[in-house]
């Protein structure tokens, strides 16, 4: 049986670095607010108007191709994970293609939010399954910073989130017991508007609560995509009920990483590094707590990036590669949880 493997990573952090104290330029807030819920003290804005979602991806993607020992023409494939694209569309995948001159090949999207970047996994693990493909550029890229509500009414969103971009190229195993062994895809759309952007948006409040219904003028419900009203009252940014999305979070992110484990008849011994989406640290360290991994076994950064979304897994699995916590025959575990719900997670044997 084809396994597909990682043959390359990549990733690129925008030089502009905010710390805390930075915030508190724009809102009320400070560096031990900001640390104590989230662990985060600095993360990366991308420049305004000389870096995009793309332009940060294909930064990423060049390394990862050059690590894999490929050229942009050898890719055949591409699958693009991002909540925060250049148009809303056509998307990132077809930009990028353009961009680094590659061939007339496919291009698709993932709309997954936080585990966009494992679900794109998945998908271009299939493919190399199935020999259709054999380079697949997998990429995970935001650029937050650009749409966000830097205001005190804001804040409880808008400290979390950085910029930044990972990639992966994957291609057929030659050694069936190395590779992705497994991935596992979960959705639950029960709580979909507690971690959302409504606007803009064609669902005229069909789902939305009579709160959220009660902050429109009447002769704008059912009918406006977007309007001055919703620019006035802020309904353009995302909106989270965080002690709920926490909850549920501590208990989806466990559950499906030790369900990859016992897909493979593992245990969370046999880790050698866990990789979780960067979320928020309490959430990594509660994981880390329940399935008893130490420090060695679990990879951290969003301290220094904050939560980069689709991009904090590659991000940080490069990283980790670099830092030479990755190596030959390692047992790697990737999970994410995010917005939607989705959830997800990847065993690898490195």
């Amino acid at each position: 049986m084809l396994r597909s493997k990682i043959a390359g990573m990549g990733k690129y952090l925008p030089k502009n670095v905010f710390t805390n104290n930075d915030l508190t330029k724009f809102m009320e807030t400070s560096d031990e607010w900001i640390q104590e819920r989230t662990g985060i003290k600095e993360r990366r804005y991308a420049d305004r108007t000389g870096e995009t979602t793309t332009t940060m991806a294909i930064e990423a993607s060049k390394i990862a191709i050059e690590r894999a020992g490929i050229t942009p023409q050898d890719v055949d494939f591409i699958i693009f994970a991002t909540l925060s694209p250049d148009y809303f569309f056509p998307g990132c995948g077809v930009l990028l293609q353009r961009e680094m001159n590659m061939k007339e090949i496919g291009a698709m999207d993932v709309r997954n939010q936080c585990s966009g970047f494992l679900y794109a996994l998945s998908v271009a693990d299939q493919f190399i399954k199935t020999g259709m493909y054999k380079n697949i550029l997998v990429v995970g890229a935001e650029k937050h910073s650009f749409g966000l509500d830097f205001s005190t009414r804001g804040r409880n969103v808008s400290v979390i989130f950085g910029d930044g971009a990972g990639a992966a190229v994957l291609q057929p195993s030659e050694d069936n017991s190395r590779g992705i062994l497994s991935t596992h895809l979960h959705s639950s759309g029960a709580h979909a508007e507690i971690l959302a952007q409504y606007n803009p948006g064609t669902h005229a409040n069909h789902w939305m609560n009579e709160q959220v219904v009660a902050d429109f003028d009447e002769a704008e419900i059912g009918e406006m995509f977007m309007s001055h009203s919703m620019i006035d009252k802020a309904q353009l940014f995302p909106t989270m009920d965080g002690t709920s999305v926490f909850k549920i979070a501590v208990d989806k992110f466990p559950a499906v990483i030790l369900e990859a484990l016992q897909a493979n008849n593992l245990q969370p011994t046999d880790i050698k590094l866990l990789v979780p989406h960067q979320a928020n640290l309490r959430i990594s360290q509660f994981i880390q707590k329940k399935l008893r991994l130490t420090d060695d076994q679990v990879k951290n950064n969003i301290q220094k990036y904050g939560n980069t979304t689709a991009a904090s897994i590659p991000i940080a699995l490069c990283e980790a590669w670099e830092e030479g916590r990755v190596k030959d025959g390692d047992l790697i575990c990737l999970a994410a949880f995010g917005s939607g719900f989705t959830w997800a997670s990847a065993l690898i044997r490195w």
